[in-house]
């Protein structure tokens, strides 16, 4: 009960009757340059960041990891 090779190609030509060629093409473009951006903000994320945001304890040599919040949220 899946769709068929012939009702995927009658969809196909309906989609380049309404959009046209051009159309298509320039969105396929889009799409691929997003998912592109994508792949490589995802491969940066995985990659270690060095010693950004962190300090080393000169006494012990522990790494301590931090957050930056503002002074005005920890006032009561």
């Amino acid at each position: 009960m899946g769709i068929s090779i012939w009702q995927l190609l009658i969809i196909l030509a309906i989609v380049l009757v309404l959009f046209g060629a051009k159309r298509l093409k320039n969105l396929g473009g889009d799409l691929g340059g997003a998912i592109k951006g994508f792949r490589h903000a995802m491969k940066e994320e995985d990659q270690p960041k060095g010693d950004e945001g962190k300090l080393e304890d000169q006494a012990s040599g522990r790494v301590i990891d931090g957050e930056v919040t503002s002074k005005e949220h920890d006032k009561v």
